[in-house]
């Protein structure tokens, strides 16, 4: 069998168990595994197509022992159709111009997150966080990563997201905006926003990270039509039945 990225054995790790953050009265654990920057874009297909995820220079997925509950999630953009309301959304956020640049955290970049994370987030684990501690989130362990910033017509940030881009397709690996501009759904017109960088690259995916059944927090990926998730025997439709 061939691969996409050199064949030693990979280390893979296993957490312990911690309080599960979609779920409550669950634990949670984590496999992962370390990313090589000489192997890293390979790498980084292969398992985010079998599941995992990246944070800076990690490769993650659940292992957790008494649920399945988490989901890898991605959009098929040749079938994807935009709704009434996600054509509205597009519109609302009509006023925004995209530039696609390499992964380098900047302060502008870094005083949006701020503002994000204490409106939104003030409670989670990335609150507190200084420059360093993001110039780490968007540069440690890049892998093709870019960063799509959003600027208004005065030119000022409302939004932007971090990207890898793989061989087939978008990974969005965070994203944050100005909450003055919630109402507008942003979060949502980023998505849709790469759903359309996809089809014209003619990219076939569009990776969302996990989908969670059961928690509001993950609500929102299910919203996106026709949707796949990664069950043990493959890649499926939701609602279409067991793969």
């Amino acid at each position: 069998m061939t691969h996409p990225f050199t064949t030693r054995q990979l280390p893979f790790f296993l957490t312990a168990p911690t309080p599960c953050p979609y779920l409550p009265g669950r634990l949670e654990r984590k496999v992962f595994t370390r990313v090589d920057p000489a192997e890293g874009p390979g790498l980084n297909d292969a398992l985010t197509h079998a599941g995992f995820r990246r944070s800076q220079s990690i490769l993650y997925r659940p292992a957790c022992e008494l649920c399945s509950a988490c989901k890898s999630a991605r959009i098929p953009v040749a079938d994807f159709s935009f709704s009434r309301s996600q054509r509205r959304i597009l519109k609302r956020n009509d006023d925004l111009t995209v530039e696609i640049k390499p992964a380098e955290a900047t302060p502008e970049q870094f005083g949006l997150m701020s503002l994000y994370l204490e409106s939104r987030h003030g409670d989670g684990d990335m609150a507190g966080m200084d420059f360093f501690d993001y110039a780490t989130m968007v540069e440690d362990g890049m892998q093709r990563t870019q960063i799509a910033e959003y600027r208004d017509p005065d030119g000022v940030l409302a939004a932007a997201a971090l990207i890898d881009e793989l061989a087939d397709g978008y990974s969005l690996i965070y994203s944050f905006y100005d909450p003055a501009r919630q109402p507008g759904s942003p979060g949502t017109f980023m998505i849709l926003d790469h759903v359309r960088r996809a089809q014209a690259a003619g990219l076939p995916h569009v990776y969302l990270g996990y989908w969670v059944e059961g928690s509001a927090k993950m609500d929102y990926k299910a919203r996106f039509s026709p949707l796949e998730i990664l069950e043990p025997g493959g890649w499926r439709r939701m609602n279409d039945g067991p793969a």
